[in-house]
C-alpha cells in the first residue's frame, strides 16, 4: 500500500520550510516511527517519521528544496521489504570498494563516499550488521580522514559542498570550502541585523559580587538536589528570579514595541538563550513569577537537552518579554548582547572571575561578574535601564531580598 509522506503542518508564523536531510533513501527499509527526513524552518527543525514498517518508494522533494505546509514530499510503500539498488545504477567508484563493503553501504552513504573519493573499507559502520550510514561517512570525514588515493581525478572539478565544515589541509595548500548558510542561521542573522537597524540600542554595564550566591549554593546544593529529585542548583535560576522581580518594578523593561504602540505585559516570560549545533535558540520560561528555583533549573536543563537533540518546538520559543544570555559559560568576560525583537531589553551574564575589590576600606579578592543590559532607548530611558540593572545587582548580592520583596 502506497502512502504519501507530507511535510508537517506549519504554524501561521512559518510560511514554508526546506528539506534539510533525507535519512532514508529509496529502497531502504524503515521501521514505524523511524526518522526519515528533517524539514528546516526559520525557527526549528521538524522531524518526519515513517508511518509504518516499509520502504521509501520515491522522493519527490530533494535536499535543499522548499516545501509548503502539508505538501507531499515522498511516496512510502507500507509493508514492503528493502531492495538492493539495480546494478545499472551503481556508480563507477563503487567498483573500487570490496564486494563485501558494497553490501553494507546505504545509498546516502554511497553518494557521499563517491563525491569525496573515500575508501568504504576504512569507514567504521554503526548500522545494522555493521552497515555504513550517511552519519558514519560524515563522522569519518570530520575525524580528519583523507580521501582514497585511487581518486586523483576528482581534483579536476570542484566537489559539491558537504554539510561538514571541517577542511583537511595538506602542507602548503590554501583550501577554501563554501557551505550554504542554513535556513535557521540565515533567519538568526536577519533578525540580529534588523535589531541593530530598527532599534535605538544602547548598553549599560555593572558588576555583581557573586560570593553570597556562591556561598548559598555551596551550603544547600546537596540538600536542594536531594529534595528536588536530582535537579541541580545553578546560577541561572537566581538571575531569572532577580530579573523577574526587577521587571515587576520597571514595567517598561518588560514591554515591547508594536509599530507606534508600546505594549506593557502584565506577566514575565523570560527567554533563555541556548547554543545548539544548528544555531542560537531562545526557549521561553512562562510566568517566571510563579516558578520556584527548582522549576527554573529543571526547565532550563530540559531546554538544553532538547536543544542539543533538535527537539525544541515552535511553542517553546514563541513569545517572551525579556531575554537572558550567558556568554560566561564560554569564557566571555564582557560583551554587548543584541536585542531580541520585539523585546526592548536583554541581560548578558559573563564569566565569574576573582578580582581585588575595595570593601570598607580594605582590599578583598571577590568573585565578580560583569553584567550588561542592552535596551531600546525608544522605550526605556537611561535612568530606568541603570536602575533596573542596579536592582538585579542588589538582589543577587543579598538573595534574601528576593524572599522578602524589598
Amino acid at each position: 500500500m502506497s502512502i504519501e509522506i507530507k511535510a508537517p503542518t506549519f504554524p501561521e508564523s512559518v510560511a514554508d520550510g526546506t528539506v534539510a536531510t533525507w535519512h532514508k533513501q529509496p529502497g531502504e527499509a524503515c521501521s514505524a516511527d523511524e526518522l526519515i527526513v528533517d524539514i528546516e524552518t526559520d525557527k526549528v527543525v521538524l522531524e518526519v517519521v515513517a508511518p509504518e514498517d516499509g520502504v521509501i518508494k520515491e522522493i519527490l522533494k530533494g535536499e535543499g528544496d522548499t516545501v509548503l505546509s502539508d505538501e507531499v514530499i515522498a511516496v512510502f510503500e507500507a509493508g514492503a521489504a528493502s531492495s538492493a539498488a539495480p546494478a545499472a545504477d551503481a556508480s563507477p567508484a563503487a567498483d573500487s570498494a570490496p564486494a563485501g563493503d558494497a553490501d553494507k553501504v546505504g545509498p546516502a552513504a554511497r553518494k557521499l563516499i563517491d563525491e569525496h573519493g573515500l575508501d568504504a573499507s576504512k569507514i567504521p559502520g554503526t548500522g545494522k550488521n555493521g552497515g555504513i550510514t550517511k552519519e558514519d561517512v560524515q563522522n569519518f570525514m570530520n575525524s580528519g580522514a583523507q580521501p582514497a588515493a585511487a581518486a586523483p581525478a576528482a581534483t579536476a572539478a570542484p566537489a559539491p559542498a558537504a554539510p561538514a565544515v571541517s577542511v583537511n589541509v595538506a602542507a602548503g595548500e590554501r583550501v577554501e570550502k563554501r557551505v550554504p548558510m542554513t535556513r535557521l542561521r540565515a533567519t538568526i542573522a536577519k533578525r540580529l541585523v534588523d535589531a541593530q537597524q530598527n532599534a535605538a540600542m544602547l548598553t549599560t554595564y555593572n558588576e555583581v559580587n557573586m560570593k553570597p550566591i556562591m556561598e548559598l549554593r555551596k551550603q544547600y546544593k546537596d540538600l536542594f538536589e536531594k529534595t528536588h529529585n536530582g535537579t541541580r542548583l545553578g546560577f541561572m535560576s537566581f538571575f531569572v528570579k532577580a530579573a523577574t522581580e526587577a521587571l515587576k518594578r520597571f514595567p517598561a523593561v518588560n514591554a515591547s514595541i508594536d509599530g507606534n504602540d508600546m505594549v506593557y505585559h502584565g506577566y514575565q516570560d523570560i527567554g533563555v538563550a541556548v547554543s545548539t549545533d544548528r544555531g542560537l535558540m531562545v526557549p521561553v520560561l512562562r510566568d517566571t513569577d510563579s516558578m520556584s528555583l527548582a522549576d527554573v533549573e529543571s526547565t532550563i536543563r530540559d531546554f538544553g537537552l532538547r536543544g542539543r537533540d533538535g527537539k525544541l518546538g515552535l511553542n517553546d520559543m514563541q513569545g517572551g518579554t525579556f531575554t537572558i544570555t550567558n556568554g560566561g559559560v564560554f569564557g566571555s568576560l564582557m560583551s554587548t548582547p543584541i536585542l531580541n525583537p520585539p523585546q526592548t531589553a536583554i541581560l548578558g551574564m559573563h564569566k565569574i572571575q576573582d578580582r581585588p575589590m575595595a570593601v570598607n576600606g580594605q582590599v578583598e579578592i571577590l568573585p565578580m561578574m560583569y553584567l550588561a543590559l542592552s535596551y531600546d532607548h525608544r522605550m526605556i530611558d537611561g535612568k530606568e535601564a541603570v536602575q533596573f540593572l542596579v536592582t538585579i545587582k542588589d538582589l543577587l548580592e543579598d538573595p534574601a531580598r528576593m524572599l522578602l520583596d524589598v
